[in-house]
């Protein structure tokens, strides 16, 4: 069992190695341009969930989403080359809609301020 801050110093290291393996390692046409937004870490080092976002339609998520999922097994190879885990985790991509929930909160309170209707 480990305790919060290493969860939390191991999802960061996670996060910081996954992004630079996306950006030089993977050449998928399927994953474009994301954003790894956060990592959480289960307390046995087991599993993964990677949290990400994406520029584009519904059509190039879920490319993105199936281009990751297909290339989970590889990223995690090399995860564990480069952490010093016992155990490397399994990783589990989930899309994270917290930036676009953002935004649409945003534009509706810009539309309460000045009186007019969102769109």
């Amino acid at each position: 069992m480990a305790n919060q801050q290493r969860l939390r110093r191991v999802a960061d290291q996670i996060q910081r190695e996954l992004s630079a393996l996306l950006r030089v390692e993977l050449k998928d046409p399927r994953v474009g341009l994301i954003t790894l937004t956060g990592v959480e870490v289960s307390p046995d080092l087991a599993h993964a969930k990677v949290f990400f976002t994406t520029l584009g339609d519904a059509q190039s998520l879920e490319d993105a989403l199936a281009g990751l999922g297909h290339a989970a097994g590889f990223l995690r190879t090399r995860l564990g080359r480069r952490l010093r885990l016992r155990v490397t985790p399994e990783l589990h991509f989930h899309y994270d809609a917290s930036i676009e929930r953002g935004v649409r909160l945003s534009q509706l309170i810009d539309a309460a301020v000045t009186g007019k209707k969102a769109g």
